[in-house]
């Protein structure tokens, strides 16, 4: 039986292109509702006021919240998810292959 081998030439490019124009529109939407980048990490942005700090880090489509309080990741993810379509898959447990504890 003899395989064959393809070869994505333009679907990677097209890939790339959506992956940046994503991130630039996550990065205008998020920098709209008070939250900086940090300067350790461009995809990394926090925001601090008196009631919580709260920090996003932003993988590709994938994001982890961060909040000193409760009140923070419900603001957060009410803000984000009126203006993009989300997914909340609960606490984390792995991310990029690396088990998370408590």
């Amino acid at each position: 039986m003899r395989k064959k081998k393809y070869k994505l030439v333009k679907s990677l490019y097209v890939l790339k292109q959506v992956l940046k124009q994503w991130h630039e529109k996550f990065d205008k939407t998020i920098l709209l509702n008070s939250f900086h980048h940090t300067v350790a990490n461009r995809c990394m942005y926090s925001k601090f006021t008196i009631d919580f700090g709260v920090i996003i880090y932003l993988y590709i489509d994938d994001m982890l919240i961060f909040s000193t309080t409760m009140i923070g990741i419900v603001e957060t993810k009410r803000y984000l998810t009126s203006i993009f379509k989300m997914k909340d898959l609960g606490e984390v447990d792995t991310i990029l292959g690396i088990k998370v504890k408590k």
